[in-house]
């Protein structure tokens, strides 16, 4: 992604998944890579992030870490027809 690929939208996010978000703002270096660009996260380093962020339920963060997940890469590849 460059910077063209941003634009000046505002999302809200709402207080309930806001921990969530910070957590996925946490990870966003952690994308792993393939031939094709990123293919998802790495989450080798989600327990370690989870107990930094003192995350009680592990299960329910992950869920929403996916669907972000989930949603960040369909974003990438919105025009590549994938």
């Amino acid at each position: 992604m460059s910077a063209e690929s941003y634009d000046d939208q505002v999302i809200d996010v709402w207080p309930d998944v806001w921990p969530s978000f910070l957590l996925f703002q946490s990870i966003s270096t952690q994308w792993r890579t393939g031939a094709v660009g990123v293919t998802g996260l790495d989450y080798n380093v989600l327990p370690w992030l989870m107990k930094v962020h003192d995350v009680e339920d592990e299960a329910a963060m992950l869920a929403d870490i996916r669907i972000m997940e989930r949603t960040a890469l369909a974003e990438v590849y919105k025009d590549k027809g994938a």
